[in-house]
């Protein structure tokens, strides 16, 4: 792989079922060369609705009360502010080096680094991870295999298991935007550093995730193409280099912040949150800070502070194999300082112990599973009744069940785009969307 490649700002639409090259975005507004490339790919995810619509949807704590906790939205923001200050530093250190082409520049690095960030949970169903768990575990129960009969193998694994990864990527080529034409059209290389997954569902079932569905393959093979990513199989490429610097920013994040909101819950101890971070923080350096609230954020700033400096470094440490897309490590955080790596590997099984497994979070999550399984029994049957024997062989309760669909199916519609339709309503709901549309229809408190 090159950098100029790497850092390509081609765009694609689709006309006609044909995955077509785009010049540079258009401004409409006369402002022509007053934003990068990229600064128009984040604009477009910042104005769109799928990012709106994380503020209603669950962080670690599902459906929390406290205000001063984060949900999916902020810890978006603040993925896409590390992120940003990774790139940055990574750009400096390449054209310190020699490696960017011409015309880039590091903040062209910082500003891919962000967009890639600020969409990296756009895919995110309700309930988060485990309304991803929720959603397979309803097509994976034996009484429903009849329900994907006539479905290609590739295309059960898709159904079979909703992806975050996966659905994200969708959409921002399929679903927003200009939906059924290419999405937000954002450039290959933004697209690139979002990607952690660059493979489909059948091509490696055993790694459990994967960022591309049937549906969205020929369009990510045409940014893979434009990228020069390296084919490892079948539906399957290397991954883009600053995908890498994507990633670390979610980790150190998740790793961090998700302490500082236990902290704010009193579900963990402030004490307990320092003495963890003391291998990198030294308190006698913000001792003064008296308000807890206060303390807490001065601890988790000089440690991502600490992480930004300390995996920029990794990545240039690991430049060429990046390039060959061979990175002999997990993740840049695997390569990172004795110091950086254990604390973040604590702070994670610290949460591990103390927060993912509270009782507030379970019972949730435990009411998610009916939660979405409402849903689903009343959605897939009558789609598949659809798009197997047309309209006229809908029910009238089908016919009604089908109104709640934001968008109506079309006649020929074959299943598994029927079955995706659903999926693209149910996992863009919100948390409280889901939870108040399942007791409605459930008849529940009806009178």
């Amino acid at each position: 792989m090159n950098w100029t490649q790497l850092l390509s700002t081609q765009r694609f639409k689709i006309k006609q079922g044909h995955i077509l090259a785009t010049h540079a975005a258009a401004s409409a507004d006369g402002t022509a060369g007053l934003r990068s490339e990229f600064h128009i790919d984040h604009d477009r995810v910042v104005f769109s609705s799928a990012f709106r619509r994380l503020g209603r949807k669950t962080q670690v704590h599902p459906l929390a009360l406290h205000d001063h906790t984060h949900n999916r939205l902020t810890h978006s923001v603040e993925v896409a502010s590390v992120g940003r200050s990774l790139g940055n530093r990574v750009g400096a250190m390449l054209q310190a080096g020699g490696f960017l082409p011409p015309l880039a520049t590091p903040f062209d690095i910082g500003g891919i680094v962000q967009v890639a960030c600020l969409a990296h949970d756009l895919g995110n169903p309700p309930f988060g991870h485990t309304g991803e768990y929720a959603l397979r575990d309803w097509f994976a129960q034996p009484e429903r295999t009849q329900l994907l009969e006539g479905l290609s193998v590739a295309q059960r694994h898709d159904i079979q298991t909703y992806e975050g990864n996966a659905h994200g990527l969708r959409l921002l080529t399929s679903l927003e935007m200009y939906a059924g034409e290419g999405g937000m059209r954002l450039t290959a290389a933004s697209l690139g550093a979002l990607v952690k997954y660059p493979w489909t569902a059948q091509t490696c079932p055993e790694r459990g995730k994967f960022n591309v569905y049937q549906a969205e393959l020929s369009y990510f093979r045409a940014v893979a193409e434009a990228l020069g990513l390296p084919v490892r199989g079948p539906e399957q490429w290397a991954r883009h280099p600053l995908s890498y610097l994507m990633e670390a920013a979610d980790d150190i994040c998740y790793a961090i912040v998700d302490l500082e909101d236990a902290v704010e819950m009193d579900i963990l101890d402030l004490h307990e949150f320092e003495r963890l971070l003391a291998p990198i923080v030294d308190p006698d350096k913000v001792w003064q800070i008296r308000e807890p609230r206060q303390y807490a954020a001065a601890l988790r700033g000089t440690m991502v502070g600490r992480c930004v400096k300390d995996l920029a470094d990794t990545f240039m440490r690991h430049h060429d194999a990046l390039l060959a897309g061979e990175l002999p490590l997990k993740d840049l955080i695997a390569g990172a300082s004795p110091e950086v790596r254990d604390t973040l590997v604590a702070a994670k099984q610290l949460a591990s112990d103390k927060i993912y497994r509270h009782r507030s979070k379970v019972v949730t999550e435990i009411a998610a599973y009916p939660c979405l399984a409402v849903l689903l029994d009343t959605l897939i049957p009558a789609v598949r009744t659809f798009c197997l024997q047309g309209a006229a062989a809908l029910s009238h309760r089908q016919h009604t069940q089908l109104a709640l669909l934001p968008r109506s199916l079309v006649p020929g519609l074959s299943l598994y785009e029927g079955y995706l339709q659903v999926l693209d309503f149910v996992g863009g709901m919100t948390d409280n969307h889901a939870a108040r549309l399942a007791r409605d229809i459930s008849g529940v408190g009806i009178l």
